[in-house]
């Protein structure tokens, strides 16, 4: 995250009567430094404890539930029902693209909006303006086709 990213951050946190204390500022390098992995509450509490043990889980809770509220996250459930989280910190306009392996459990980003032309004609059709969406695919991934791991059948 961006110093200017971090100043942004403070200023959506301060105008809604927060303010950025070391434990959300912690939690929230930790989503950027582990931008990729979709972590769970339980799996931020224990990447922060070892960086400040004085955290609680309930804290953690907390924070990502007033990061979630004010827009600086997303939570996401998928069907191990943990709610993960990630920054909002990508420049499309909808993030919330997924690739799961049925097989491992691992959880791939789509840096792509491929709905686009579906969203347009979801306008034009229905006179509906799109703000949102979200997009899972089920599937095997490359690493478990290529072993023959398929934990899923």
């Amino acid at each position: 995250m961006t110093r200017e990213s971090l100043t942004t951050v403070k200023k959506i946190l301060q105008q809604a009567g927060y303010k950025l204390t070391p434990q959300r500022e912690l939690t929230l390098m930790t989503l950027v430094e582990r931008a990729n992995e979709h972590l769970s509450a339980e799996e931020i509490y224990v990447l922060l404890k070892g960086k400040n043990p004085d955290i609680g889980l309930a804290t953690v809770y907390r924070t990502l539930d007033i990061l979630t509220e004010l827009g600086i996250t997303y939570r996401s459930v998928f069907d191990d029902g943990l709610a993960r989280y990630d920054l909002k910190i990508s420049k499309n306009k909808h993030a919330h693209r997924y690739l799961l392996c049925l097989s491992c459990g691992k959880i791939e980003t789509i840096s792509d909006d491929l709905l686009l032309n579906v969203e347009d004609t979801i306008k034009q059709k229905y006179h509906f303006e799109v703000l949102d969406h979200r997009l899972t695919f089920y599937g095997i991934c490359e690493d478990c086709q290529k072993n023959k791991v398929n934990h899923y059948e």
